[in-house]
This record gives C-alpha cells, structure tokens and sequence, in this order.
C-alpha cells in the first residue's frame, strides 16, 4: 500500500491529478490542501470522473509540468556536479530535491492562481458586478430572487416555464447563481423582460445580502434549509439568516417562503406568505395524486379553480408547481396558459428523474444533497408500489460536526420507508446510516459497496422487472 501510494506522485498522470484536485474543489486552496494531504493513494483520485480541460486547466497544468521538469532537471545537474567535484554531502541534497519534487509543485503551482486572481481576475470580476448592479437596478421588469439550501435551481426552472406561457421572462442559466454569474446574465438581457428570474447561491456568510445589493429583487422565495456548506457556515443557525437577507432586503415584504422546511420556521414572520402541498397563501391546494409518472392536483381561491398536472414526480413538488400557478394568476397569464405551462415542466437531470431500465423503474436524485430532500425522495419511494424496492446512497458531504446524527438520523429515515434492499457505497458516513438503520430496526437487506463506479456502471445485472430503485446523492472525489 505504501509503495502503491508514493509511485502515485511519480505517475506521469501526477500533473493531472493535481489540477483535477484543483478543479474539483473550485480552486479553492483550503479544501485544495486538506485533500491533497489526506489522501494515500494519488493513481486513485480520478477514478470516477476527469480532468476538464478549461483554460485555468490548462495553465495551471502547464506551469506545474514546466516547474517539475526544471526541478528534475537543476537536481539531476547537481547530483552530477557533486559526484564530479567530490562534494559528498550534496548529492543527498540533490536526491532531496527529485524526491520531493512532486510535493513542492502540488504546492507552488497555487501561486499563480493566487496571483492571477488578486491582480487580474478579482478586480475584472469586481468591475462586471458594480456594472451589472446598475443594470439590475434600472430594470422594468419584475425580478423575482429564489434562494435556499436546496430546490433553487428547481424552482427557478418551473417559474421560468409556466410565466414564459405569456410573459417575457429570463432566468439565470442552469445552476450559475454566485456574483460573476449575475453579472454576465445582466450583459445578456435585452431590456424588455417582463419578468426576470435569478437564482441565488450560498457558499459563505453575506453571500445573500450582497447578491440582494446587487440584484435589485422585487420579490423574493425562499425554497428551504438545510445542513450545506457548513465548512464555511459553521452551524445551520448562520446559514438561515444569511439566506433570510433577502427578506431583510425585502424589508419583509413580498416574500414566499416554504412551510414544509421545519427548519426555516424559526426565520418566519407574519407579512411573508407560505407555500406548501396544502396551500399558498389563501389559495388552498386538494386532490393530490402522485405516480411514476408525475403528480396532479387542484388549486383554488374563489371562483378560480386549477386542475393542475405536471410530470414532475413526489408530493414535495406540490408547492412549488402550486407558487408558480399562483404567480403566473397575478401577472395575468390566462387559465390555458397557466395550465400548458405547468404541463410542460419536464423532470430535471438527475432531481428525482425517472427512467426504465432493464423493467425496472430508476429515480434518479444523485444531485439531491442535503437531508430534507432525500427524506422527500424516501415519502415517495414509501409511497410508489413495486415489486421489490432498492434504495442507493452514499450519504451527504459538508455536513459539518453534526455529520453523525444527521446520518444517522438518514438511516432511520431509510428504515421508515421501509426498502427490501439498502445499498450503501462505502464512505466514512456509512458506520452512521446503519447506526440508524438498526436504531429503527431496519429488517430488509443491507449492502455495502466499496467500488460505487463498478455498481453504477452495473447496475442492470442488480435490478429486474418491477423493481423500483431510488438513488440520491453523488459523492464528489474530495470528500471521504
């Protein structure tokens, strides 16, 4: 193993598996660092996913390639050069130098992106933002801001597809929701969007209340709260009221807010309006059916009356299709619009995406990252009939000291909707979820998995016909 390990920094892979490190963790030095000096075997790092080739990619792997092969080069020179003028004392230092060559640029090759992004790409980015600012600021149209530790990018998809029914809308693409990323979705508007849709990430403290400076948001949703990011957030406390800025900003107004998220309720006050698969605010929601092959219900206030029905799959997705119904009411989109709209919403790449594969029914939920929602995949696997149920995870990442009880509270979770088989891929959570599994006396099959990639990629030698099989989250190679 420990020969394994140390042929892994002289691989000519190396070079690639540092800039991978690099990648993966958004180059970010911290996480960088503890990576790279926690991990044992280097020829390992990228076995499930690859080096993209972007052009910070490329640099960086060019720099760190070019300063290995002058290290090799000036110690091989000395050693020669000792053993030559008798010097016996340097050629110890020369070996020195090959050996740890490796080590070294794992660590100089951050320099230039330090510098590169204090002289170069900080002030850049600065500038586009205070410019989007301006831009956001003078806007017509309406700006609705969608924040939360889990469902933005849900959310912000179903309102964009049921108000471009009848209104001009434009939303920030796919998951890009930090500052750089509003600001080039700001370059890209025309002026005359009736509605525009941003998406707001957290990553640390004050990330909300500037993206809400920035913004200029007219109304606000909050999807929810979880245990995410509590590397930089420390406790969930931190991260809710970082996310309920927005409310700040809102000066309370105009803000709908998730009232299935038990962890948001110590966050609400009474001006904001509250969704769920019950109701938004006075509208009442009824007749909830759920399936395979998506979900319908009936939405009503008054003389309007919604029979409404989407192939988004779970009860959870009841309130947000029900807000975004709601909205488009207000902003005058008619019945047959709102109806083709929610119609239209098609489930989202790997969030609770079902497929048939060998007889069997997939959901796909790898993206799924926090406890709140893998606890609504489990009502729906509960929920949905099926020959023999399969329930795949490896766990949540960034979960922060609570790492423990929250998987173990995952497991009792798992156990209640009672699986006939639990495949657990092996990580340094998985003695927690079976803690809960027997807390909750667990009696179906237990699997643990020690190659995730072999499983998935095999996965239709594990499944039959009327097999109903639920995978959440992903495991990124950072994390153990």
């Amino acid at each position: 193993m420990i020969l394994e390990s140390l042929f892994g920094l002289y691989r000519p892979r190396f070079a690639r598996t540092v800039v991978y490190m690099l990648q993966a963790t958004e180059y970010r030095l911290v996480p960088y660092l503890k990576w790279f000096w926690r991990t044992s075997n280097f020829s390992r790092v990228m076995h499930r996913k690859s080096l993209v080739m972007s052009k910070p990619a490329k640099l960086l792997l060019a720099v760190f390639s070019f300063g290995l092969l002058v290290q090799y080069v000036a110690a091989i020179w000395l050693f020669i050069w000792a053993v030559n003028n008798h010097h016996l004392g340097v050629p110890f230092y020369a070996a020195s130098l090959l050996i740890v060559a490796p080590i070294i640029w794992a660590h100089l090759v951050v320099l230039p992106l330090l510098l590169g992004r204090w002289l170069v790409i900080g002030p850049y980015y600065g500038l586009q933002v205070w410019r989007s600012a301006r831009v956001f600021k003078l806007h017509p149209g309406i700006k609705i801001a969608v924040a939360g530790s889990y469902g933005k990018t849900t959310m912000k998809e179903i309102l964009l597809t049921v108000l471009s029914e009848g209104q001009r809308v434009a939303a920030t693409p796919a998951n890009k929701n930090v500052s750089i990323s509003h600001a080039q979705f700001a370059k890209s508007l025309k002026g005359n969007e009736e509605i525009l849709i941003i998406e707001y990430g957290e990553g640390a403290p004050g990330d909300v209340q500037r993206f809400s400076r920035c913004t200029s948001p007219t109304l606000g949703i909050i999807t929810g709260l979880a245990p995410a990011h509590l590397d930089r957030y420390k406790t969930l406390q931190r991260a809710g009221k970082d996310i309920f800025s927005l409310a700040a900003y809102l000066k309370n107004k105009n803000l709908f807010v998730n009232a299935e998220a038990a962890a948001l309720k110590p966050f609400i006050k009474k001006s904001h309006i509250l969704y769920s698969s019950k109701r938004v605010g006075n509208w009442k929601i009824s007749a909830i059916k759920t399936s395979i092959k998506g979900v319908e219900f009936t939405l009503k206030h008054k003389k309007n009356t919604y029979r409404l029905k989407s192939k988004l799959i779970g009860r959870h997705q009841v309130g947000p299709l029900a807000l975004a119904a709601v909205l488009a009411h207000e902003a005058g989109l008619n019945k047959k619009q709102i109806l083709t709209g929610v119609s239209k919403i098609e489930p989202f790449e790997h969030r609770m995406q079902p497929y048939q594969h060998s007889g069997a029914w997939i959901i796909d939920d790898t993206y799924n990252g926090n406890i709140e929602g893998m606890r609504a995949g489990l009502e729906l696997l509960k929920e949905l009939p099926a020959k023999r149920k399969i329930y795949i995870t490896p766990g949540l990442v960034d979960q922060g000291k609570d790492s423990k009880k929250i998987h173990q509270e995952l497991g009792e979770a798992i156990a209640k909707a009672k699986p006939d088989t639990v495949v657990l891929m092996k990580h340094s959570v998985t003695d927690s979820i079976l803690s809960g599994l027997a807390k909750a006396k667990y009696k179906g099959e237990s699997v643990i998995e020690e190659d995730p990639l072999t499983f998935y990629s095999n996965l239709d030698h594990y499944v039959a016909a009327g097999d109903l099989v639920l995978m959440q989250n992903d495991w990124p190679d950072q994390y153990q």
